[in-house]
């Protein structure tokens, strides 16, 4: 990885500064707080966004709601730009985030940036959620960090360098394998408890299948048993349907007796009603002749009704014009009324148009009048004309109804005289009839006998009956038990069958419970036993050889930085840096202050050796970035710090300082002055 460049806009004391980097060392120079370590968090910020713990306020310039970090930087020729922003509503948060790589510009959220920027510097995945620890102690860490790791106790020192170097797995793989054989070891004792009554289970399992084949066999036996009484009870079945034949049989034959009997019945009703019938003709026919007959009574009654009738028609036409003259009076009395009341309220004359004369009116009223009175007259005598002439018509009627009625009744006689002959003629096709009916009954009561013996010889078959009745329901009875003890014994078959299959069920669950329980046996006794000892062999010489190479960097790094032969220095087995003077070990609180950096100067560049030496494949590995390197340094250390600089085999050195001496010592010289609270990069 190579910086190229960092833009800030309000970040601390920063309102808008574009700041190049350049391949070798530079070094970052300015008067204390001149805002040089603002650009390492800027850095730090661009790269990984906020760290938990720290807050937006530490970086967004007094006074602004927004502000804004763009770095500009190389991988295997790969140019990566990244944009963050923060914003200030009721806290500071970082509003936005955007990667640009090879000018492909994607927006991502705060941790996919974060996410994608590990796998671009090649940093384990573990690394993501440390707050950049790999990042601090390879390429930047403040030097009171790195003093401050020096003061720590040592096993906070060592669970923090165990983080650095990415072994710390090795303690989780610790504490993962006990809480693992805890974990199995309550497994354990769960499937030991499950397979407790495995060969319990073995022993009812042969029990149950030698009582099933016994079951198997009785079921052949009583099948058998079944078989023969179905049979049986068919043949039973066949016999009473047979005998129902002849039941049937008879039946029929009673049935045709009845149907006999009553044809002999209706014949002899048809007998008897012919009998009556004939004398009842004979009686009709006897009477007829005792009656004395004369033809010439109807002549003279139908002569006699003729001569009524046109008597009846000569009254009515009289009648009919009586009637008519009535009406004819009655129409002039109502006229010579309208004519009055005309007359009388006459004044003027229509014709002539004068005036009536009182002695006129009075003269044709008495003549309307007179009028009256002979009409009236008339009606009167014509009411008696027409009264009389009604009373003879109704005698006439009388005499007409009377005639009639006697010529029906001769007429009706005069028929019944003639039909005589044919009565004569209907009782001999009665007797007739008779005779044929008679021999009819003499032959249906031979069949009637012929049919009675017929019942009497399939009479004994009604007993018969009852017998295979009784036959069959025994059978239907004994086959229905067979049938029962069959159903029951398959039903006890097939419950002992499920039951075996259950218990099989249930043993090949238990024997894979025990092949279970065999493997966490031998898998906790591994771990227990083998693994965890592996386990701490191999942590023991990973962090042996760590501190092994640590310490001889650390020594070289110090004796490079302290020019005094009668120091000894190297690490102990929990990386606290020893210093012995003339064979006296020397706390690291008494110590010069020069000397205090040199230590942890010394132990910050020999830490960044190992770890870039153990971690080859990361990208931040060829650059450097050292804040204050020299605090407290004599001059003659000063000077040591242009062969520190030569020995950093890195492609980029970054180096903030305030120190004008170290200007001699690097390729570049960026400088920075504060003015009036803004940070500017001198020309």
């Amino acid at each position: 990885m190579k910086l190229k460049q960092i833009t800030l806009e309000n970040i601390r004391s920063y309102e808008n500064q574009e700041i190049n980097f350049a391949e070798g060392s530079t070094l970052l120079s300015g008067d204390i707080g001149s805002g040089k370590t603002s650009i390492l968090l800027a850095v730090e910020f661009a790269l990984f966004g906020l760290q938990p713990g720290q807050r937006g306020n530490a970086l967004l310039r007094n006074g602004k709601k927004e502000g804004k970090v763009k770095i500009v930087f190389e991988i295997d020729n790969d140019e990566i730009i990244i944009e963050r922003t923060l914003k200030k509503g009721k806290t500071i948060s970082q509003d936005y985030c955007s990667l640009i790589i090879n000018n492909e510009k994607k927006e991502m959220s705060v941790t996919e940036l974060k996410g994608k920027i590990l796998e671009l510097l090649k940093y384990p995945p573990e690394f993501a959620k440390k707050q950049n620890i790999l990042y601090k102690f390879t390429v930047y860490t403040p030097q009171e960090e790195m003093k401050q790791i020096i003061l720590e106790d040592p096993e906070t020192r060592i669970n923090t360098l165990r983080h650095v170097f990415g072994i710390d797995k090795y303690k989780r793989i610790l504490e993962n394998v006990s809480i693992i054989t805890v974990k199995l070891r309550e497994e354990k004792r769960l499937k030991e408890g499950m397979t407790a009554n495995l060969e319990q289970n073995k022993f009812n399992l042969v029990s149950k299948e030698n009582e099933l084949e016994e079951k198997q066999l009785n079921l052949s036996s009583i099948e058998k048993e079944l078989f023969r009484k179905t049979e049986m009870l068919k043949r039973i079945q066949e016999e009473k349907e047979e005998i129902s034949k002849k039941i049937e049989e008879r039946n029929k034959f009673q049935s045709e007796i009845e149907k006999t009997k009553i044809m002999i019945l209706n014949k002899n009703e048809s007998v008897f009603s012919n009998n009556k019938t004939i004398l009842l003709i004979k009686s009709q026919i006897a009477e007829l002749q005792q009656i004395k007959f004369d033809e010439a009574q109807i002549k003279h009654l139908e002569q006699k009704i003729i001569i009524n009738k046109q008597e009846k028609e000569k009254l009515s036409q009289i009648s009919l014009d009586i009637g008519s003259k009535i009406n004819s009076f009655n129409l002039k009395i109502e006229e010579n009324k309208k004519l009055e009341k005309k007359i009388s309220n006459l004044e003027i004359c229509p014709t002539c148009l004068q005036n009536v004369d009182a002695v006129y009116k009075a003269n044709v009223l008495n003549k309307i009048n007179a009028d009256e009175v002979d009409i009236a007259k008339q009606l009167q005598i014509l009411e008696s004309e027409k009264k009389e002439i009604n009373e003879k018509l109704k005698i006439i009627n009388d005499e007409i109804f009377s005639g009639e009625k006697q010529l029906t009744d001769l007429k009706i006689l005069k028929m019944k005289l003639q039909d005589v002959q044919e009565k004569q003629n209907q009782i001999k096709d009665i007797e007739k009839s008779n005779f044929l009916l008679e021999k009819d009954i003499e032959m249906l009561k031979q069949h009637t006998d012929m049919l009675t013996n017929s019942v009497l010889s399939l009479t004994r078959f009604v007993n018969l009956l009852e017998i295979k009745q009784k036959e069959l329901d025994d059978a239907f009875r004994e086959e229905r038990f067979a049938d029962i003890k069959v159903a029951e014994l398959k039903k006890e078959i097939e419950v002992f069958s499920n039951q075996i299959n259950e218990l099989k069920r249930e043993i090949e669950k238990t024997e894979s419970i025990k092949n279970q329980l065999n493997y966490i046996t031998n898998l906790e006794n591994w771990l227990s036993k083998q693994f965890i000892s592996l386990v701490s062999f191999i942590e023991k010489n990973v962090m042996i050889k760590l501190k092994t190479e640590f310490s001889k960097l650390f020594a070289e790094w110090f004796s490079v930085l302290v020019s005094d032969n009668n120091f000894n220095v190297h690490l102990s087995d929990d990386f606290t840096p020893i210093i012995e003077l003339s064979d006296y070990e020397i706390d690291y609180a008494h110590l010069s202050g020069g000397e205090r950096t040199a230590v942890a100067l010394a132990y910050r560049l020999a830490l960044n050796q190992v770890i870039n030496s153990l971690m080859s494949k990361i990208k931040t590995r060829d650059l450097v970035i050292l804040d204050e390197p020299t605090d407290g340094f004599s001059e003659q250390q000063l000077d040591k710090m242009r062969d520190i600089f030569q020995q950093l085999d890195v492609r980029q050195l970054i180096i903030v300082s305030h120190e004008q001496k170290i200007e001699g010592f690097v390729e570049n010289v960026i400088k920075f002055k504060k003015e009036n609270g803004i940070t500017k990069v001198e020309g």
